[in-house]
């Protein structure tokens, strides 16, 4: 069975909306980095991972605020990537190294929702 543990949120300051989570529901901090897309800021409750994201100029989250997508951890992502596609999903693309945690297999539902699969999870989740 597929479980949901990732959100991802565009936000307008990282630093500001990471104190905002911690200090209100007393999420942790789990990691942070950039790469080419933008730069994000991992929180979590010790079960789910919530992503603050930040689009770099030029990019395609630049200037986005809001839901961004959500992801599954699953035990095969070739499997699970038949599944979707065989229900009307399409894969988008893959973000990361498949060796490590926060690696993702992004695709779109049939109304074009974007979300993930991942097979070692999120960081702070609490999975493999």
């Amino acid at each position: 069975m597929a479980r949901l543990r990732h959100f991802a949120i565009c936000v307008t300051d990282l630093e500001a909306s990471a104190a905002f989570y911690e200090k209100v529901f007393g999420l942790k901090r789990v990691g942070e980095e950039t790469i080419a897309l933008g730069s994000g800021v991992y929180l979590s409750d010790g079960v789910v991972n919530l992503a603050l994201l930040k689009g770099a100029p030029g990019s395609p989250m630049d200037g986005f605020v809001g839901s961004h997508h959500f992801g599954f951890i699953v035990e095969d992502t070739a499997a699970m990537r038949e599944k979707i596609e065989q229900h009307g999903g399409a894969f988008f693309f893959t973000l990361g190294d498949p060796e490590k945690s926060n690696f993702e297999l992004k695709f779109k539902d049939p109304d074009g929702i974007v979300f993930d699969i991942s097979r070692k999870g999120w960081e702070g989740t609490g999975d493999p």
